[in-house]
């Protein structure tokens, strides 16, 4: 039986390298993202990536991660559904083509284009502590950005 509607995705990005508090921020984001029953989307590596992840899945989320390398076996933990792309950072333009909202946590350069990216295509873009940037709504907290994000789905 095909479903009329798919599930939403909100893609959670930034960087493989944070602070104790922003990865208890994305943790807390995958966790609230999975609460109202929405698809986890990341680069399916460590740090905000493996934060959310683990958030999402420990409250009983998916989790689909689209990974730089030629392989599956470098996904974290917490991946439900890695996807190797072997496009290393080009494949940050999946990531932002295939999620309807993003929330960006922290993040340098690499959260950086997939904002841009994001920002092309229309999808919205909601930051914790991230680039300052015409397009992105700054978020105070975890539940202000998925709520933000699910607002704009």
């Amino acid at each position: 039986m095909i479903q009329s509607s798919m599930a939403k995705i909100i893609g959670v990005i930034g960087g493989r390298r944070a602070s104790k508090s922003l990865l208890a921020d994305a943790e807390k984001v995958g966790r609230l993202i999975a609460e109202n029953g929405l698809i986890l989307l990341c680069g399916g590596l460590g740090g905000v990536m493996e934060a959310a992840a683990k958030g999402a899945k420990e409250a009983g989320g998916l989790t689909v991660g689209i990974l730089p390398h030629d392989t599956k076996e470098r996904a974290n933990p917490y991946i439900d559904l890695p996807i190797a792309t072997g496009l290393g950072i080009g494949r940050n333009i999946i990531i932002a083509r295939t999620a309807d909202a993003l929330i960006a946590v922290s993040g340098e350069y690499g959260t950086l284009s997939e904002i841009a990216f994001a920002l092309q295509l229309g999808k919205p873009v909601v930051g914790i502590n991230t680039w300052d940037i015409k397009g992105v709504i700054q978020a105070g907290n975890a539940e202000d950005a998925v709520c933000t994000a699910i607002k704009l789905l």
